[in-house]
């Protein structure tokens, strides 16, 4: 066994003698146990345009494949981490408004800047006329009142599912759309249609709470814990509630950086054993499965870090619970912080997460109240303490220790400032005193 360091100061734990075994291994499982995932549906730009309409304001958009972007370009965008988005603006209201690429990626590329990426190798005249050719696919503000303003916005390149959000604003006013948009050629481990479509559950089993006594109370007799299969043993926490869906809670999480997880299967384990002997990030990496309601999760998020054995990583399961009328999902978060052998995956190798699981839901609930969406949030009892001293085991017997808590955080599209966040009169770690600015003191 081996161990190594990176920049930050992590261990990465690395079973150097296992390596080809896990290789060989994962590629026999991975054709022995082939997945079912739903691959995501094609059939060209304009048959995925989405459309929303607000007051006088209508926004439609499309996210473009690596062979939609090329032929678009005529150079291949996606070899460089370039993905474009079109979006158009129909504006029926009195006054101009602009839109914000900030909001679709803070990390996106102007037009003259992605040009310059294809310059090598081109004569001058070349790179002029591929530079006329971007910014005459850019979209461009202002959107005057009255007026049609459509255009591409380029992105970091996103794979299976993207979620567009399009701000914009004008003096005083500001408008927001969310979308969620496919992209072809991915296998998501995701199974969120019947979800979000609301075919999940019959109306009859659905409980509508209106009021947060009786949501608490709901939210506490949740589930403590994931399960394996066949629901004989118990596995990690279940220590987040998300309550909003495609409008709100999941806008915000990927402006966070959050991103979809892709299925198990020979392409992504290749991807997974060249992002741990190069060192590289990889953004999609797989999770395995773990149970609630006698079935794996409906959607798993991941936030990458240096590399492929340090992740936060979420996975969530729609709940038999609304919220007044906005969807609940129970989940379980950790940090990944390692990597190492066991006999009890499928795969003999599997992410060693940091104990101290309520960190990773305590983190969480900060990176969302920045994302402007999170518009109150409590702790409610129903996981189970689990002392350092004695820890409790998941599934792969890492231990972890919790003060019981699940974080419950409620969304709404509307954007709403740090300050303007409500902390609820629920749970507080340790006896800690919560200051509500409407309620006063919470013990």
């Amino acid at each position: 066994m081996s161990q190594r360091w990176n920049s930050n100061g992590f261990r990465i734990v690395c079973p150097v003698r296992h390596r080809l075994l896990f290789v060989l291994v994962a590629l026999l499982v991975g054709c022995a146990t082939p997945q079912t995932n739903q691959r995501v549906q094609e059939g060209g730009v304009e048959a995925r345009t989405q459309s929303k309409t607000y007051k006088g304001l209508t926004v439609s958009t499309s996210v473009l494949s690596a062979e939609e972007s090329a032929e678009a370009y005529g150079v291949p965008l996606a070899e460089k981490g370039i993905q474009p988005v079109w979006v158009r603006v129909d504006n029926n209201e009195a006054q101009a408004f602009w839109l914000l690429a900030q909001g679709m990626d803070a990390g996106f590329f102007p037009a003259s800047e992605a040009a310059e990426a294809f310059a090598a190798g081109r004569t001058g005249e070349e790179q002029a006329g591929l530079a006329a050719h971007f910014e005459k696919l850019a979209f461009r503000n202002p959107v005057p009142p009255g007026s049609t303003v459509s255009g591409h916005v380029l992105t970091n390149l996103d794979e299976g599912v993207k979620l567009v959000q399009v701000d914009l604003i004008s003096s005083k006013q500001s408008r927001s759309f969310s979308f969620m948009s496919a992209v072809s050629g991915f296998q998501a481990d995701y199974h969120v249609r019947e979800a979000f479509s609301g075919s999940l559950y019959i109306e009859s089993e659905v409980v509508d709470y209106d009021d947060l006594g009786s949501l608490r109370r709901a939210l506490e007799a949740l589930p403590c814990c994931t399960t394996n299969a066949d629901g004989s043993r118990q596995g990690d926490p279940l220590n987040l509630v998300i309550i909003g869906g495609l409008s709100d809670a999941f806008p915000a999480l990927v402006r966070r950086g959050w991103r979809p997880t892709e299925a198990t299967r020979i392409e992504s384990v290749m991807k997974m054993i060249k992002s741990a002997l190069s060192g590289e990030r990889y953004r999609y990496a797989p999770v395995s499965p773990l149970y609630v309601y006698g079935r794996p999760q409906e959607l798993a998020l991941q936030k990458a870090r240096d590399n492929i054995h340090q992740r936060n990583h979420l996975r969530l399961w729609l709940a038999p619970l609304r919220y007044q009328g906005k969807q609940v999902w129970v989940g379980q978060i950790s940090r990944d912080i390692g990597s190492r052998f066991t006999i009890h995956s499928p795969y003999l190798t599997t992410h060693k997460i940091d104990p101290n699981v309520d960190e990773a839901r305590d983190a969480l609930i900060e990176d969302m109240a920045y994302s402007q969406n999170l518009v109150e949030v409590g702790l409610v009892a129903g996981v189970g303490t689990a002392s350092k001293d004695m820890p409790r085991q998941n599934l792969t017997t890492d231990p972890y220790y919790t003060d019981g808590f699940r974080a419950a955080l409620i969304f709404d599209a509307k954007p709403t400032s740090l300050t303007d966040i409500g902390f609820l009169q629920w749970e507080s770690p340790g006896g800690a005193i919560l200051l509500d600015q409407d309620r006063g003191a919470v013990q």
